[in-house]
């Protein structure tokens, strides 16, 4: 073996130098197009491997006790329920009854209908968690009714994947779960968090759709307003989806149940719906079974690698190193965080929200804490959390590869990719205005923290 580690010329390199070098052959394998689990689980492998100086030993052990430890998490049990449930609310109906009681209020309005589907977004993802499953359920739903009330391509399509996006903040919120996972801090306090700047993004991007209407008047019709009594009617439909959501996060947070056993209610709930509502039978639940198992496996495949990624990076000493040479420098607490906003709003654009955060947020997260906002440690990691979350979410609607725009772009084949990246970026306008408040007034996140 010795002789194969001569032929490396990473063999000669320090565990430091190896961590660094370990991020070039990171992007290089995504850019080949590896799965993001498997190029971290690679590159973690490989960077065990020549720090220990070819002996398996260590690293068999790693790979044994990091795959014990991940999978054996209780913490981890919240994701597949929150996937389970947003499988459910998906066939229940709830999307459309969110959509029409908005629609009821402010259809008449001009933009109205896109102010619907903005704020039936922001309904939806408050039980389902996925920005990309909010993006893809709520377009089924919304875009016939935008363009037969005459909205064009360009702007229909662009509001629904800035409302999908609403779906990875409002709480509950699968990556919110992961973030508290990596950083040890509390579930529930991290949903509490989330819930204003959540109303924030959905009351920007409202506003932005006032904004761009009256710019070009002929990217939106009218419809004629509805009876007070059809408006309420419409309202009453979208009983389950206030009820699950007061169930669930209202449990969590008065302490009925921790984050893991409320998710387990939302899914019995949410299944519940969908049976009396006709939507569920055996083919349809054991349909629903089965891609939330996917899902899962996805994901946790994905924790995986980048668990044993980021153990071979904290064995480099690449966080230490980086924390205390941002220290040295002397840069202002604040400048840091822009930096690190910035990153994670560029590289946003090119990978998932999930790889983002896992792979990132052990390397930035102790540059962060060690830094002096005025705050206490728990509020740093709370804003900061937020912060990265909402930049995170920009990426999934920032051309040229946003996720949510292709995504949409599939679902609506006669709007040129092109249109909706010119109105989708009003809409980027707004996130990048609301991470301005976010930051420059931290107590807009914490306000409801304990």
């Amino acid at each position: 073996m010795e002789w194969f580690l001569d032929l490396l010329p990473l063999a000669d390199l320090s565990r430091l130098e190896l961590g660094f070098w370990s991020f070039p052959i990171l992007l290089g394998l995504i850019f080949l197009r590896a799965p993001i689990g498997l190029a971290m689980l690679l590159c973690g492998f490989g960077g065990w491997y020549f720090a220990m100086n070819g002996n398996p030993t260590p690293l068999l052990a790693k790979l044994k006790s990091e795959t014990y430890s991940t999978f054996s998490s209780y913490s981890l049990t919240i994701i597949p329920m929150f996937l389970l449930m947003g499988q459910f609310a998906t066939l229940s109906g709830m999307s459309t009854a969110l959509f029409k009681a908005a629609e009821s209020f402010l259809g008449h309005r001009r933009g109205g209908v896109a102010m619907a589907s903005v704020g039936a977004c922001a309904g939806f993802g408050a039980i389902c968690g996925s920005s990309l499953a909010t993006a893809a359920t709520m377009s089924r739903v919304a875009l016939p009714e935008l363009r037969r009330y005459g909205y064009s391509g360009g702007f229909s399509t662009a509001t629904l994947a800035a409302g999908g996006t609403l779906g990875i903040l409002i709480p509950p919120s699968v990556i919110l779960v992961i973030y508290a996972i990596i950083t040890e801090q509390n579930i529930a306090k991290l949903f509490l968090a989330a819930f204003l700047p959540g109303i924030l993004a959905a009351l920007g991007y409202v506003i932005t759709i006032s904004i761009y209407v009256r710019l070009y008047p002929d990217s939106a019709g009218t419809r004629e307003p509805q009876p007070m009594s059809e408006r309420w009617a419409a309202l009453a439909e979208t009983w389950p989806v206030l009820l699950i959501f007061g169930l669930v996060v209202g449990g969590i947070y008065a302490g009925w149940f921790t984050p893991t056993e409320g998710s387990a209610v939302g899914a019995a709930g949410t299944g519940l719906v969908a049976l009396v509502s006709g939507n569920l039978n055996w083919a349809v639940f054991r349909n629903s079974l089965i891609g939330t198992a996917k899902t899962t496996a996805m994901i946790f495949f994905i924790v995986l690698g980048a668990g044993f990624y980021n153990g071979f990076l904290a064995l480099s000493g690449v966080p230490q190193f980086m924390a205390d040479y941002v220290l040295g420098q002397g840069f202002s607490p604040w400048m840091v965080l822009i930096i690190i906003l910035v990153f994670y709003l560029v590289f946003g654009c090119v990978m998932d929200s999930l790889s983002m955060i896992l792979l990132t947020v052990p390397i930035f997260f102790p540059v962060i804490s060690v830094m002096d906002f005025g705050m206490t440690p728990e509020h740093v990691a709370i804003w900061f959390g937020i912060l990265v979350l909402i930049v995170v979410e920009v990426g999934l609607i920032t051309p040229p590869v946003g996720m949510n725009l292709f995504i949409i772009n599939a679902m609506d084949r006669t709007t040129p990719i092109t249109e909706t990246y010119k109105a989708v970026m009003f809409f980027v306008g707004s996130d990048i205005v609301r991470v301005a408040i976010l930051v420059a007034f931290p107590a807009i996140t914490l306000f409801l923290i304990p």
